[in-house]
């Protein structure tokens, strides 16, 4: 099972939020279900900007401990590094499994 550590922002990057989950998409999907459940309207957390696997848990643990300690520079910086763009993320991970999902289809319907 994989496991993510995952930092998410606002539309106007004043929250930077860093959380942890075996199912990114679905964890996206509740973060767009529920927008004002942490924070208020104007802070809505919907922009994935950065995540990292691990196929460990305690692995996941110790980077998620270790990211939530950053500072808000910090966590910018991380970010820019890899997204320099700020470019959400979270439509290439559903492009993604929907490719992952017709190969299987794929493979398995040749077997049959």
């Amino acid at each position: 099972m994989k496991h993510v550590v995952y930092v998410l922002t606002d539309r106007n990057r004043s929250n930077l939020h860093v959380g942890m989950s075996t199912d990114l998409l679905k964890t996206m999907e509740f973060y767009a279900k529920m927008p004002t459940l942490f924070f208020d309207p104007s802070k809505q957390l919907n922009r994935l900007v950065y995540f990292e696997e691990f196929s460990s848990e305690q692995a996941a643990i110790s980077r998620f401990k270790n990211l939530n300690a950053f500072t808000k520079m910090q966590k910018q910086r991380l970010v820019m590094g890899v997204n320099a763009n700020w470019i959400d993320l979270i439509p290439a991970l559903k492009y993604e499994q929907l490719q992952t999902q017709q190969n299987w289809l794929a493979s398995f319907s040749r077997v049959a």
